[in-house]
């Protein structure tokens, strides 16, 4: 982050009404923007912002049997508070070190900014993406 400190680990964060809580150990590897229309649908939004922790650096500290999760076929799970509905992260559903925590889940700047758009190819009609010069995907970034 350019001009500001990052900040020490461990990242906290959780769902809105706080029956979930998790914290990351490690900075964010990486974080980016999903266009995809699982994500629109999943959000209401124009895309999803995202984060990638380091292998082994996430993990649920409180309300792990709130969670629920939808698994749609092809695709990452999604998990989210059972409770208040809030979606925390998702999981890549063959390899549980593949996750991505919703920014917005964060307690507070999670250090880190989207360096990518993917999924462009199915962005929002509604809402043009905006013209910031980051990379964009038309499905999958190559480091995703």
């Amino acid at each position: 982050m350019e001009g500001a400190q990052a900040p020490h680990p461990p990242l906290t964060g959780g769902c809105g009404c706080g029956a979930v809580r998790f914290e990351v150990s490690e900075p964010l590897v990486s974080a980016l923007y999903c266009h995809c229309t699982r994500c629109q649908r999943r959000t209401g939004t124009a895309a999803s912002a995202s984060a990638k922790p380091a292998p082994g650096s996430f993990r649920i500290v409180a309300g792990e049997a709130d969670l629920r999760a939808w698994r749609p076929e092809g695709g990452f799970e999604k998990w989210f508070c059972g409770r208040c509905g809030s979606a925390v992260y998702s999981r890549h559903p063959t390899d549980p070190e593949g996750v991505g925590i919703r920014l917005g889940a964060f307690d507070s700047d999670p250090g880190i900014r989207p360096s990518a758009r993917q999924f462009v190819a199915y962005a929002a009609a509604w809402e043009p993406i905006p013209e910031d010069g980051l990379p964009r995907y038309p499905e999958s970034s190559p480091s995703d």
